[in-house]
């Protein structure tokens, strides 16, 4: 196997990277870790900037990554088996890993987009699992943007982008503090806000949707908040077959391809 022009990883940077799985590290210094090849693949493909890219780390025995990697050999470090289990978020490391700074934290250009937009909004979803396939589903659909309040699950957390396979840089997207003034002032911008929820009219009673919407998806528990949901033009729900529901609710990821689906190509 060719060996690639790249040096061994310091202790140093070790310690470094591994505290990429903490949030308070990963938010002060504004960078993220990302593990596997798939993963890293694509988010290397969606880089708006190639400075995003801070290092590739490469197990020597990983033939198909060191292939993949030939094209950043001015950031490549070698990694042991031990250095790469250090680093790994999962039981079994899969020998490549990249460090990658966060997107910048700018209001969505979708805000000022002419035409027809969507952008999705989590409120105080907990699931990373759910964050991270949401984020890939409306990568999919053409979203412009995803916000997420300050209780949604961390956007950067490792098990967040395994789940969205690595399309972390495919949309944009940014937390508020505050969601509902948020909504609020895309509200001002034209934006119809329509919520997922179990009291709202079933979907296919809407002969069309607005132009411009944000679409929002509620805590796995408690669903939408009150303050949101007061802001909303519209309340949605997903009819379920048959007379009775043998469930009480889908999976938020679920709903959110769903609504997505119908608001899109509705």
């Amino acid at each position: 196997m060719k060996r690639l022009d790249r040096v061994a990883l310091s202790k140093a940077r070790l310690r470094h990277f591994a505290q990429l799985h903490q949030k308070k590290f990963r938010d002060s210094e504004e960078l993220f870790l990302a593990e596997g090849l798939r993963t890293v693949r694509e988010i290397c493909m969606n880089l708006p900037d190639e400075e995003m890219l801070v290092a590739l780390l490469v197990r020597d025995d990983e033939t198909e990554a060191t292939r993949f990697a030939e094209a950043y050999k001015g950031k490549l470090f070698s990694v042991t088996e031990k250095e790469s289990a250090q680093l790994s978020g999962t039981s079994t490391p899969q020998g490549i890993f990249g460090v990658f700074r966060q997107q910048r934290q700018d209001e969505p250009e979708a805000a000022e987009k002419p035409g027809r937009s969507l952008i999705v909004a989590l409120d105080d979803l907990q699931d990373p699992g759910n964050v991270g396939t949401i984020l890939r589903t409306a990568v999919w659909f053409g979203a412009d943007a995803m916000i997420c309040s300050v209780g949604t699950a961390d956007r950067y957390n490792p098990k967040v982008i395994r789940s969205c396979a690595g399309s972390i840089f495919a949309l944009r997207h940014y937390g508020v503090g505050q969601l509902h003034q948020e909504l609020r002032r895309l509200q001002t911008l034209g934006y119809s806000i329509v919520c997922s929820s179990l009291e709202g009219k079933d979907f296919r009673e809407f002969a069309a949707w607005p132009e411009k919407v944000v679409l929002v998806i509620g805590n796995e528990a408690n669903g939408v908040s009150e303050l949101v949901k007061a802001l909303a033009d519209l309340l949605v729900r997903i009819p379920h077959a048959g007379a009775q529901a043998k469930v009480d609710s889908l999976n938020a990821s679920v709903s959110a391809a769903i609504l997505m689906e119908r608001l899109v190509l509705g």
